[in-house]
Parts: C-alpha cells; sequence; structure tokens
C-alpha cells in the first residue's frame, strides 16, 4: 500500500502550486478541495445542506460555494456543522481514489484543513507550505477576486503557520518558483526511499 503524505498550508501559500511540482515527478496527488467540490452535487451532500442551511444556499438547485462559504468563514459553529457533512464524503472518495493508485510507492494527499478535520492522523509524513502573509493575501485576492477582509476571516478561521509546521516533518517555504521547485525535489528524493 502507498505512503500517504499530507500537504497543507493556509489558503494562498502555494499548496496547488507544490501539488502540481509532485505530479511533475509522477507522484499521484489528490486535491481534497476538488473532491469538496464534487461531492456537494451529490443527493446525499445536497439532502443535508438543505435540511442544515436551507434553501439560502442553492442557486438553480446547485449548491453555490460562494454562498456556503460567505455563511460558514467566520461562524465556528456552521463551519462545523459544513464540515459533518462534506469530510464523510470526502473521506470515501479519498479511499476509493487511494485503491486506484496503491501501485505508487508514495502519494500526497493535499488538503488546507488537514489537521482541523483530523486527516493527518492518517498520514505517513506531513508536508507545511508556508509563505509570508502579504503573499498569500495579494495571490488570493488574484486568483478569486475576493476582498482582503474575507481572505483574512478565512485565515482566521484556519490554523497558523506555527500550529501547523510544528506538527510537521517537512517545510516548503513559498517565496519564489526555483527556490519552492528545489524544495519539492529534495523531499520527493528522500520519500521515494521511506
Amino acid at each position: 500500500m502507498s505512503k500517504i503524505i499530507g500537504l497543507t498550508g493556509g489558503i494562498g501559500s502555494g499548496k496547488t502550486t507544490v501539488a502540481k511540482m509532485f505530479t511533475e515527478l509522477g507522484v499521484p496527488v489528490y486535491i481534497a478541495d476538488d473532491a469538496g467540490k464534487k461531492v456537494l452535487d451529490l443527493p446525499k451532500a445536497v439532502n443535508a445542506l438543505k435540511q442544515v442551511f436551507g434553501e439560502k444556499v442553492f442557486t438553480d438547485g446547485h449548491p453555490d460555494r460562494k454562498k456556503i462559504a460567505a455563511l460558514v468563514f467566520g461562524n465556528p459553529e456552521k463551519l462545523s456543522m459544513l464540515n459533518r457533512i462534506v469530510h464523510p464524503l470526502v473521506k470515501n472518495d479519498f479511499n476509493l481514489w487511494l485503491k486506484e493508485n496503491r501501485q505508487a510507492p508514495f502519494i500526497i494527499k493535499e488538503t488546507a484543513i488537514l489537521f482541523e478535520s483530523g486527516s493527518d492522523l492518517g498520514c505517513d509524513k506531513i508536508i507545511t507550505v508556508t509563505a509570508p502573509l502579504e503573499d498569500r493575501i495579494s495571490r488570493v485576492i488574484s486568483r478569486d477576486q475576493s476582498d482582503r477582509e474575507a481572505i483574512l476571516k478565512r485565515i482566521d478561521s484556519q490554523w497558523t503557520d506555527e500550529q501547523r509546521t510544528a506538527k510537521s516533518d517537512y517545510i516548503i517555504e513559498n517565496t519564489n518558483k526555483e527556490n519552492t521547485k528545489q524544495q519539492v525535489v529534495n523531499i520527493y528524493q528522500i520519500l521515494k526511499h521511506l
């Protein structure tokens, strides 16, 4: 069975960039956020969202991620309710994906809330991606057209870099692409021999 390597970091830290670098090295990478988007449309998720949040989080009969995000970020109770709906479905999706990729020596499981969700407990090693706060904010503004206040709310709802790095095996400081790529290659060489 493949070793499971958790890849995490705060919003805008560059997790997706690092994940792509591992993919380029031939490592299977599971992106939990993509799975989260996919499972929202499953009948089980739709029914639970309607029960818990009502029709206000839907647009044209489909879960509206922006409406859901606006409702839950900055509200720990509602975020917890959403997580209780989505996390079991993502966990099931990951387990199916893992079976399909079991021949790989190791896989990467990328998720922003690795520690917050308890997913770190299923990982053999953990990589945290960090970046300066202002870099993170400007990346998210240009990527999502979000405003600074909304981004800071999301950052406040996640663990700090200090909390993540204290529980991680490897730290990637994502300040420039060349340096980040070298860090990824170095970690890849170590993980190949686990």
